[in-house]
């Protein structure tokens, strides 16, 4: 099973992000990755910052790399289109670690198959 891995920067839902934000932090990341699976726009639109700025690395089949760009409007889009659902229950995985919290913002770590 291929997996990817998702560095996510999350603005934390209240005012001041503290270490007892964890589980709010974490429930907002899931939202974004079970939004993913499910096809479910509104759950995914809830999770993401108006201004999201994604960047994907692929590699294409001539072996380069390509940097892919999405907004987060686009993202919601894709989702609302189908998302991952194309991915089977039994390989829909969703491993999240909050790995710092500073002031208004955490990073998170979502491992997600492809």
């Amino acid at each position: 099973m291929k997996q990817i891995v998702l560095f996510i920067t999350v603005l934390a839902v209240c005012a001041v992000a503290a270490p007892g934000d964890r589980e709010e932090i974490r429930k907002t990341a899931l939202d974004y990755i079970e939004g993913w699976y499910d096809g479910d726009g509104a759950r995914m639109e809830s999770a993401l910052h108006p201004e999201l700025a994604k960047r994907m690395v692929f590699t294409n089949e001539n072996d380069k790399s390509e940097l892919h760009r999405m907004g987060a409007m686009s993202l919601v889009q894709r989702t609302r289109s189908g998302g991952g659902k194309k991915t089977p229950n039994e390989k829909r995985t969703r491993r999240v670690k909050v790995l710092d919290i500073y002031e208004n913002a955490a990073s998170v770590r979502v491992e997600a198959a492809n």
